[in-house]
């Protein structure tokens, strides 16, 4: 009948595209946390976690789309499903945001993945080479360095009027308090650079990358040498040469404290009071 009132318990039908819009964000945010964990876990070799993690964003590029669309549908024919829709493109724009803001990075950034102090003579890989891929562990030469060079100025190497003993002891402290995993760990000797590797992890996917530190003596002094290198990909998105950066400063800075430690002064023995003599009784 013609000017009827709807019925109060009449449920408008729900928008099938935005509950496979939620479906779909929520099953990416599932694959995208199996596939960090099947990185940090050492469970699969890193292309199976590589393809998982892109299997991951692809289904969340789909839930944003369908999004979308039912914002459209849900419009136009005056469906259900509107928070469905939202959570969907929420979930899917947070997921594709980091992978975005990294492409991003890629464009103005060059593509290398070994970044050093020293492109003349790079600290060498010595047990992290066998953990590396085959060919990985040489530096890449010339062509690299002159991208570095271009894109990452700053970073030389550290010299000080220091023993080298005391550049590798605070170079070794740095490095731990960092909690990196460190596979070797030698001394200077008169004749041998000290030399630390480690392996550091990326924040979010925990991917390896690996580092070394070279402590050479120069005479009455030493030379500190940093090379980070990831063991896979064609860019690092800037991640070494930042990782370098920092931990240069961190050795600066203790090396610092250490040598203004070793300059100061031993504070002189207080002057020791001469007893009171005792005195004599009274008779």
């Amino acid at each position: 009948m013609r000017g009827m009132a709807r019925s109060p318990n009449f449920d408008p039908a729900m928008s099938r595209l935005a509950t496979w819009s939620a479906r779909l964000a929520w099953f990416a945010l599932a694959v995208t946390a199996f596939s960090i964990l099947i990185v940090r876990g050492d469970f699969l070799d890193i292309v199976p976690a590589l393809v998982t993690f892109a299997a991951a964003l692809l289904f969340a590029a789909l839930a944003i789309l369908l999004a979308f669309a039912g914002f459209v549908v849900i419009w136009r024919q005056g469906l259900a499903g509107l928070g469905r829709a939202v959570l969907g493109l929420g979930l899917g724009l947070a997921l594709l945001a980091y992978p975005g803001y990294l492409s991003y990075r890629a464009t103005k950034l060059p593509a290398i993945t070994d970044i050093t102090t020293d492109p003349g003579d790079p600290p060498r890989f010595g047990v992290l080479a066998r953990l590396r891929p085959r060919g990985s562990s040489d530096y890449p030469g010339a062509k690299v360095a002159a991208l570095q060079q271009k894109a990452y100025p700053d970073l030389d190497p550290l010299d000080y009027d220091a023993s080298a003993t005391l550049a590798y002891r605070v170079s070794l402290a740095v490095v731990t308090k960092r909690h990196w995993h460190i596979v070797d760990a030698v001394p200077p000797a008169p004749r041998r650079d000290g030399v630390i590797e480690a392996v550091a992890r990326t924040l979010i996917m925990g991917f390896r990358d690996d580092v070394v530190v070279r402590v050479r003596a120069q005479g009455a002094g030493s030379r500190i040498d940093v090379r980070s290198a990831s063991r896979y990909g064609q860019n690092d998105f800037g991640t070494n040469a930042k990782r370098v950066a920092a931990l240069l400063s961190d050795i600066d800075d203790a090396m610092t404290s250490a040598l203004t430690e070793r300059s100061r002064p031993e504070p002189k023995p207080a002057p020791q009071k001469k007893p009171a003599p005792a005195k004599r009784p009274r008779r």
